[in-house]
């Protein structure tokens, strides 16, 4: 079943796949994968995190 709240389908390549914000890494086989979206400048951004302690990490440093 396809997430219709994200945009990574089951099907992704590694390639295809968005990477974590944090670590780099490619999300095509993370299932617990999270997105923060929020609006700048009048347009959407989002990124991706393979998991939460990459989230807490990229939260952290956007603190500072």
């Amino acid at each position: 079943m396809e997430d219709p709240t994200s945009d990574l389908a089951e099907d992704v390549s590694a390639e295809d796949a968005p990477n974590c914000g944090t670590c780099g890494e490619p999300l095509a086989d993370a299932t617990n994968h999270t997105v923060v979206t929020w609006i700048a400048d009048g347009e959407v951004q989002t990124t991706h995190f393979c998991d939460d302690a990459c989230r807490q990490q990229w939260d952290d440093s956007e603190s500072e």
